[in-house]
């Protein structure tokens, strides 16, 4: 190979390289995962069903089902599946009792408290719920974090 050849090779190296990186940093870049923080409360006909509290992610199905122990089915089966839009979060809540069923998509904001009726009627099967982002002012305070970390730092013993 000749001298002229290998430097046309490595030019032509080096542009596909700086075309490789330009077209790398022009893709959009996957989101990071928000933690968010779920307080349901499920009602059947008015009656306090269930109250789960439950950690999750934007991008991630979170599960959970209580049963009693030996029972052959769950008490309650939740499914929710949560997205970021923008500032919003997308989330669609599946809901399985012994005897009824429910789906729900619904937008929500951090902070914000929605009730959604799930069943055939009015109160037959509803649900409450709160979404919070989990590093937030507002989830410190309402898991009393602020107190318990002041607590730490001025040399209390529990």
């Amino acid at each position: 190979m000749t001298r002229s050849t290998l430097i046309k090779k490595a030019w032509l190296a080096l542009v596909l390289v700086g075309w490789a990186s330009v077209a790398l940093t022009a893709l959009p870049r996957e989101a990071e995962a928000e933690p968010l923080y779920f307080a349901l409360e499920v009602r059947r006909e008015g009656r306090l069903v269930a109250q789960p509290k439950l950690l999750g992610e934007t991008g991630r199905t979170v599960r959970a089902e209580r049963r009693k122990p030996g029972a052959q089915q769950p008490d309650y089966r939740l499914v929710l599946t949560p997205t970021a839009e923008g500032k919003a979060f997308h989330l669609e809540l599946d809901l399985a009792l012994p005897e009824l069923k429910g789906h729900s998509e619904l937008s929500l904001l951090h902070g914000q408290e929605r009730r959604v009726q799930l069943g055939r009627w009015p109160g037959d099967l509803e649900v409450s719920l709160l979404l919070m982002k989990v590093d937030s002012p507002e989830f410190r305070a309402l898991m009393d974090l602020t107190r318990d970390s002041e607590a730490s730092d001025s040399g209390l013993t529990i």
